[in-house]
């Protein structure tokens, strides 16, 4: 028999990852092309020749998803693997649907075949959904790792959206790293709380690669700092998952987050100071349910906002975390909220001001509003929220992403920026958990 022929379905992240680690020097498959979704101008390129290694001498091309049963037919394929997430339970079998109807295998792959050990202790922090609070949960994690004397080098979830093989291997130490590989809003986000740590993170493409150049680094834990509801790209020593109880039953119906609900050693119940009651009390019966050996962390995220007297009486533009709003199918985040506790007189609809691809976006997700979702895939699209925000007739902006938008636009009205940080809840917390890990482990006594 011949080589497998197959398929990657992704998003420019999983899908490159499962690539790298199993099927690039792997003789027993073909990988024929990648498909691409969620993420902008990705479709139409090719995973580079310099990336792809010695089997694939001239690239693989990326087509459309849309484009899958053609795909099928045209290459003869045996097997398709579905490698990106946030994906409802309903959608990941209507695309294996997709794949038998055409005649192919449809595959999910694990972490036996994809996670990669690290000679170092290695912290994962992921989540049941995009917008549970990673983010600061992972600042969290950091600043008390490094309160306890440890050295850390985080790794994040891939986001290359530009020239893949420039961005093989990233190192992020300074916001001039940020300039020098020309990253996007969504990147910015990620990193720039840990350049303001004085921290270094790492992101890219190929992993191996990235872990080969943290470990010369000779941290005393490496953090992951997950992506999406994605499980780590490296086997993880402590699971920490976030999950959101202003979505409810969602930990138990979103590939690949419940993946993380029934592996992690820590939930973080997260939110819960604006959640309803029902909420949290639904989280924690699934999490008793489906994973009872986890220990369950109790959390807030309050707001914190530069100047209120900008919010005050105030018509207001809010402008959250794209990701989030999107395929995190969350109605409005941080920003909102804080418009509403320091009194804006209203909350301007930002869709009629809306320009290019940003109406492209309010189009594709029906059930954003009043709120504006910071979409920043590439500089055309950073330029068109620019313009919308610009456009919009209101008296301020409201910045509810984790990162100022300051520093990448020029906004012709007044701005104040939402910060927010994790906060635990009695105990068990977060503190005494890393504790103990590093006890175990002798880093300290």
């Amino acid at each position: 028999m011949g080589r497998r022929r197959v398929i990657i379905m992704g998003a420019a992240g999983r899908d490159f990852h499962n690539f790298n680690v199993f099927f690039r020097d792997n003789e027993e498959y073909e990988v024929v092309a990648f498909t691409a979704t969620q993420i902008p101008d990705i479709a139409g390129r090719k995973y580079p020749a310099e990336l792809a290694g010695r089997l694939y001498p001239d690239g693989i091309p990326i087509e459309p998803e849309e484009k899958l049963p053609e795909l099928i037919k045209k290459y003869n394929v045996d097997e398709v693997v579905l490698a990106y997430s946030d994906l409802p339970h309903q959608y990941v079998m209507e695309r294996a649907a997709v794949v038998l109807a055409a005649g192919a295998d449809f595959k999910l792959m694990g972490p036996k075949s994809t996670t990669i050990k690290s000679s170092k202790p290695v912290i994962s922090v992921c989540a049941v959904r995009t917008g549970c609070g990673k983010s600061q949960t992972t600042r969290r994690v950091l600043d008390i790792l490094r309160s306890r004397g440890m050295k850390v080098v985080s790794i994040r979830h891939p986001m290359p959206y530009g020239d893949l093989v420039k961005q093989k291997v990233q190192r992020f130490a300074t916001y001039e790293d940020l300039d020098k590989y020309e990253c996007t809003i969504e990147e910015r986000e990620e990193y720039e709380p840990h350049i303001d740590r004085g921290s270094v993170i790492y992101a890219g493409v190929d992993y191996g690669a990235i872990l080969e150049e943290v470990e010369k680094e000779d941290p005393d834990v490496i953090l992951w700092d997950g992506g999406n509801n994605d499980f780590s790209f490296y086997d993880s020593d402590l699971k920490i998952v976030v999950a959101d109880p202003h979505r409810p039953g969602h930990e138990v119906s979103y590939y690949p987050g419940m993946v993380n609900m029934l592996s992690a050693d820590v939930i973080v119940i997260n939110k819960e100071e604006t959640a309803d009651p029902e909420g949290v009390e639904t989280v924690r019966k699934n999490i008793e349910k489906w994973n009872p050996k986890a220990v369950v962390v109790d959390a807030a995220s309050p707001i914190f906002v530069e100047d209120p007297g900008v919010i005050k009486g105030k018509r207001v533009l809010v402008v959250e975390d794209g990701p989030t709003l999107t395929h995190g199918e969350m109605a409005y985040g941080a920003g909102y909220i804080a418009a509403k506790k320091f009194g804006a007189s209203e909350v301007v609809d930002p869709r009629p001001y809306a320009v290019g691809s940003i109406v492209d976006t309010y189009r594709k997700y029906s059930h954003l509003s009043v709120i504006l979702p910071a979409m920043g895939y590439g500089e055309k699209q950073i330029k068109e929220l620019e313009e919308t925000i610009n456009k919009a007739d209101a008296d301020a902006v409201i910045i509810g992403t984790p990162i100022d938008l300051r520093r990448v636009t020029h906004l012709n009205k007044p701005a104040v920026r939402v910060k927010y940080e994790l906060q635990e809840i009695g105990s068990p917390n977060l503190e005494e958990i890393i504790d103990e890990f590093l006890k175990e482990r002798g880093l300290i006594k």
